[in-house]
């Protein structure tokens, strides 16, 4: 049987960046501290933040620091958290959308990497489904993660853990940047090399065969 593989997606210059957050500020002031230089960030480099639409928490404070150091801000938010985020009018662009999947589906689409700062459940979700496209092929976005006083070190954790469990490979955990300067680690990002791996390198079923022979 001739098995035939899709070809990867070709990487595109990045133009925008998605950025995935809370729609709370968190215990921690270095959280805000943080999601304003990354809108600060964004604008001075003339890169569009899309983000979830929300005008509070993070989500609030990145876009507002973006806009009102001249950026471009897109925002993506669901009838339902329409009201519960408050979305925030002074986006450029403020789509609403039906449900979730319609909203991360066009989070992904709208950008061409994706920058995650502390957040909750959703902000995880979000995560490892960008993450997980990435891994199968979906997308060739690179994807960072902006610490701040250590707060992705479980996630992180999880990670490497998955790894020496073997349920996942070193090829695709390599692939999740992580730094706690937002300049540095967007440097990172538009340096990520255009070759990524196969998504054949990074399933786990195929290390799992090689290890056992």
């Amino acid at each position: 049987m001739r098995k035939t593989h899709y070809p990867p997606p070709v990487p595109q210059a990045i133009t925008a960046i998605t950025v995935y957050c809370g729609s709370a500020l968190g215990r921690n002031p270095g959280y805000e501290a943080c999601a304003r230089k990354v809108g600060r960030e964004l604008a001075r480099r003339g890169l569009t933040l899309v983000y979830g639409g929300g005008g509070i928490g993070l989500m609030g404070t990145v876009s507002r620091s973006a806009k009102d150091a001249g950026g471009t801000v897109v925002g993506i938010i669901t009838e339902q958290f329409l009201k519960l985020e408050q979305g925030w009018q002074g986006c450029d662009e403020l789509i609403v959308v039906p449900g979730m999947r319609e909203r991360k589906a066009l989070l992904e689409s709208r950008a061409q990497a994706f920058l995650v700062l502390p957040g909750g459940f959703g902000t995880y979700e979000e995560f490892f489904e960008t993450f997980v496209g990435l891994i199968i092929g979906r997308h060739p976005a690179p994807i960072g993660l902006l610490d701040v006083d250590g707060y992705f070190d479980p996630l992180c954790q999880l990670l490497d853990h998955a790894v020496e469990e073997g349920f996942a490979r070193p090829a695709a955990r390599s692939l999740v940047l992580r730094d706690t300067d937002a300049s540095r680690l967007i440097d990172r990002m538009m340096r990520l090399e255009e070759n990524l791996p196969d998504p054949v390198e990074m399933l786990p079923m195929h290390g799992d065969r090689e290890r056992r022979g």
